[in-house]
């Protein structure tokens, strides 16, 4: 059982819903970049996603966009990122790890030397946006093969013909998208997003974890009540932006987390 697996497991039996937090690795700078990272747990988030930064991220508003800049400005590269990963490991041997990104820096790196650095650094799952089904061989059947889950996207766009083909070969848990559009761009609303659960639950046994659209305690409370939980970004990544302390981050995520786990 992975880290993933084991961590649904956990909180299903806790009859609770799962909150997952998304920070770009390296922003702004990798000493508070980690000490963000380390405080998650702590503050509640049962999942991290750790945002893999690259020069053209096709999917991310101009918060996590930036976000990836200033970590790419100030040295950080996906060798870098995995030892963060495993600096985090030192003292935490329980909280999954998600590494979420693009392709071409994993491919530059070569994906069986990846593969096997992500293992040892204590990566538990994989989030790649630009790799589709059709694309499968390319690295999520080997991150299968290596023991690590991988995390597909669904859509609004995802329609039913579609759908199987998407959750095919997926593992850990399915990523909701709530809304159309970049991430940042708009507000989820539980209304519309719970028929969308509902569809995705007929074609998987899979968690389903919304995301997209959630910079509230209030929200990321209700669309935790329609999912299986919930998933911030943007707005955490918004508040290093903006120069807040580790602490002052990590107090707001808490309210963030405490939402989800109150659904």
């Amino acid at each position: 059982m992975s880290r993933i697996d084991a961590k649904f497991a956990e909180l299903k039996a806790a009859g609770k819903k799962a909150f997952v937090a998304y920070v770009m690795a390296g922003d702004p700078d990798f000493d508070t970049s980690l000490e963000v990272v380390k405080g998650l747990p702590d503050a509640g988030v049962d999942i991290i996603e750790l945002g893999l930064p690259f020069t053209d991220p096709m999917a991310d508003g101009a918060t996590i966009q930036l976000a990836g800049q200033r970590a790419l400005k100030g040295g950080m590269t996906l060798k870098r990122t995995l030892q963060m990963a495993r600096d985090f490991r030192k003292d935490d041997d329980t909280t999954p790890i998600v590494l979420m990104g693009y392709y071409n820096p994993i491919y530059n790196h070569g994906v069986p030397q990846f593969l096997t650095d992500a293992r040892e650094a204590g990566v538990d799952g994989l989030i790649v946006v630009d790799l589709p089904p059709e694309e499968d061989e390319e690295l999520c059947i080997p991150a299968q093969a290596a023991g690590l889950n991988f995390i597909r996207l669904a859509t609004p766009t995802t329609d039913d013909k579609r759908l199987p083909k998407v959750m095919q070969n997926t593992s850990g848990f399915v990523y909701y998208v709530s809304i159309t559009g970049i991430t940042g761009a708009a507000a989820a609303e539980a209304g519309d997003v719970a028929p969308e659960v509902a569809r995705i639950k007929k074609v998987t046994d899979l968690p389903v974890i919304v995301g997209f659209g959630i910079r509230t305690p209030e929200t990321s409370r209700a669309i935790a009540s329609v999912a299986d939980g919930a998933v911030v970004g943007s707005a955490i990544v918004g508040k290093i932006a903006d120069g807040e302390s580790p602490a002052k981050v990590l107090e707001f995520v808490k309210g963030l987390a405490d939402g989800a786990h109150s659904a």
